[in-house]
């Protein structure tokens, strides 16, 4: 698999592929175009990479957190957050890494 591969356009939902996952750990590549999540409320922590676009996170205490390509992000379990905004040209691609 070629991690920046993109499926045939346009994307309506979010695009998950689980890359390798065991009992402790779990890696996805996600893609969004423009898509908005609900609130999540993980168990486990989850370690982000936006390796393409942009987006911007809002957490319950009313906190933002914009991401542009190459930056990372550790969201703890039970930090309650959800995805407010995502570039669509270029698409977001995320690496994901739950544990």
């Amino acid at each position: 698999m070629n991690i920046y591969e993109m499926p045939g356009v346009p994307i309506n939902e979010e695009v998950i592929a689980v890359l390798v996952q065991n009992n402790s750990v779990r890696i996805e590549r996600i893609i969004s175009t423009g898509q908005q999540s609900d609130w999540y409320d993980q168990a486990e922590s989850e370690f982000v990479i936006l390796l393409e676009g942009s987006a911007r996170l809002t957490f319950e205490d009313d906190r933002t957190v914009t991401l542009k390509k190459g930056d990372t992000l550790l969201i703890p379990p039970h930090q309650k957050h959800r995805v407010a905004e995502t570039s669509t040209d270029p698409p977001c691609i995320w690496l994901c890494v739950f544990y």
